[in-house]
């Protein structure tokens, strides 16, 4: 009678098919940033267009000039960020806990380069230059505040992804997904700097 009662074994019944090569999180965030630069492209056409025909030269006269020394030094910090983003990712890798400080410094970066935009656009609106004073401006800061928002996001990304490492719960494919974004709002903004600013 016991052996009527006995449970039968358990079969572990595996998956056939193999894991995907790439990762959902990764592939989500690179469709994203393919949209964002078709998004990016569309700005950047339309502002070349204004500019090649504008009549009184670019910038209009009576609008002040964009803060091209300054901004380089911004942008300087935003490819620092990268590098040491890519640094953190190169450590990750190898031993988890090595990511932190390259990942903290990228963030800080990250933060200073958005907030040093900030105090250069309250400086250029008390010089006269908003988004209703000339196509210059509107440009301006339609191209430059998109880079701003998408840079944001990003940092808050960034920020979750610290979180999680610290806490030792930090997944490979959403850290990766974390530094395509952040690599895509570095990498499009020297030629956002060399359009707009120069």
């Amino acid at each position: 009678m016991a052996g009527l009662h006995a449970a039968a074994p358990l079969r572990v019944i595996r998956d056939p098919r193999p894991p995907p090569r790439l990762p959902n999180t990764v592939f989500g965030t690179l469709a994203f940033v393919v949209t964002e630069l078709m998004f990016f492209a569309g700005m950047v056409s339309a502002f070349s267009i204004a500019r090649a025909g504008s009549v009184l030269g670019w910038p209009p006269p009576g609008q002040p000039r964009l803060p091209q020394m300054e901004t380089a030094v911004n942008s300087f910090a935003l490819l620092l960020s990268g590098l040491l983003l890519y640094i953190a990712g190169r450590r990750f890798a190898r031993q988890r806990r090595s990511a932190r400080a390259p990942l903290f410094f990228a963030i800080a970066l990250g933060l200073f380069f958005v907030a040093s935009q900030g105090v250069e656009w309250v400086a250029l609106i008390r010089e006269g230059l908003t988004l209703t004073s000339s196509q210059h401006g509107g440009f301006f800061y339609l191209i430059v505040g998109s880079h701003a928002v998408h840079a944001a996001a990003a940092l808050c990304v960034l920020a979750m992804v610290a979180l999680r490492l610290l806490r030792g719960r930090l997944q490979s494919s959403t850290f990766t997904a974390a530094r395509i974004f952040w690599y895509f709002v570095v990498g499009i903004w020297p030629a956002l700097y060399l359009l707009v600013y120069l």
